[in-house]
C-alpha cells in the first residue's frame, strides 16, 4: 500500500483487541523510524514503549488520578484555547466521535467516561509516550513531531492500528514515576497502538478535512 493509500483510509482508532504486536516488530519500527529527520540531526525524541504489565499499571495509575479530580498539569503548553475555524473543527471531531458512540450531548457523564478511555489506552495492548527535554520547546516538539509521524506510517505498513492522544501528556507525574522518566525530560503526548476492535461503535468515527484551497497556498 502506498502512502497516499494509508494516509486516505486513516482513522483514529480508539477500541483495540487484546491481541499484542509481535516484540520483534515493534523494535524493528522503532528501529527504522531513527531515520526521522530532525533539525541539525540533533534526534531530541525520547520515547518510551509500555506494555503487559507496565501498560496495566500506568493505566491504573491514571484513571485513579483523575478520577481524584486531579487538574492536568502538562510540562508543555496544552492551554491553547481553539478560536473560530479552530474551534468548529474541534467541535466537529467531538461531534462525530460521540455521534457514532450513540451519546447524546446533554449526556455529560457518558462523555466524561468516553473521554475517561483516554487514559486506558482504549485497552490496546500497547502505548507509546513522546517525550523530550524541557529545554528544546517549539525547535524539539517540530522534531518529535515529525519522528511520531514517521512512527505511525510505519506502524500503518505493517496493519497495525493507532491513535495520537495529547491527553496522554496532561497528567505525567505517574508516568513519570513509573516509567523513570528523569525531570529534565517532559512529556509531549502519546500513542495508544495494536490491531483494532472493529465491531467497536468508537471506530465507526470518521472525520472530513478541508479542502487544499483553504490551507495550502502556492505561489509562481
Amino acid at each position: 500500500m502506498s502512502v497516499s493509500q494509508l494516509l486516505d483510509s486513516h482513522y483514529s482508532v480508539r477500541a483495540f483487541r487484546k491481541e499484542s504486536v509481535d516484540d520483534k516488530l515493534i523494535q524493528s519500527i522503532f528501529t527504522s523510524a531513527q531515520q526521522s529527520p530532525s533539525n541539525c540531526n540533533t534526534q531530541p525524541w525520547q520515547t518510551y514503549v509500555a506494555s503487559g504489565k507496565t501498560k496495566d499499571k500506568l493505566a491504573q495509575a491514571l484513571v485513579e488520578l483523575i478520577m481524584s479530580g486531579a487538574q492536568p498539569n502538562p510540562e508543555f503548553n496544552w492551554h491553547v484555547a481553539y478560536q473560530g475555524v479552530h474551534r468548529e473543527r474541534q467541535f466537529g471531531s467531538a461531534n462525530a466521535l460521540y455521534s457514532s458512540m450513540g451519546i447524546a450531548r446533554e449526556d455529560k457523564q457518558a462523555r466524561q467516561m468516553a473521554m475517561l478511555r483516554n487514559w486506558q489506552f482504549f485497552d490496546a495492548p500497547h502505548v507509546v509516550f513522546f517525550a523530550m527535554e524541557k529545554y528544546l520547546d517549539i525547535m524539539g516538539s517540530v522534531d518529535v513531531g515529525i519522528y511520531a509521524q514517521t512512527v505511525a506510517l510505519l506502524m500503518a505498513d505493517n496493519n497495525i492500528d493507532y491513535c495520537f492522544q495529547g491527553a496522554l501528556g496532561m497528567y505525567p507525574d505517574p508516568v513519570k514515576n513509573i516509567l523513570g522518566i528523569p525531570d529534565e525530560v517532559g512529556i509531549l503526548f502519546g500513542m495508544s497502538f495494536g490491531y483494532a476492535d472493529d465491531s467497536a461503535a468508537a471506530n465507526n468515527t470518521r472525520t472530513v478535512r478541508e479542502n487544499l484551497e483553504s490551507s495550502v497556498y502556492f505561489f509562481n
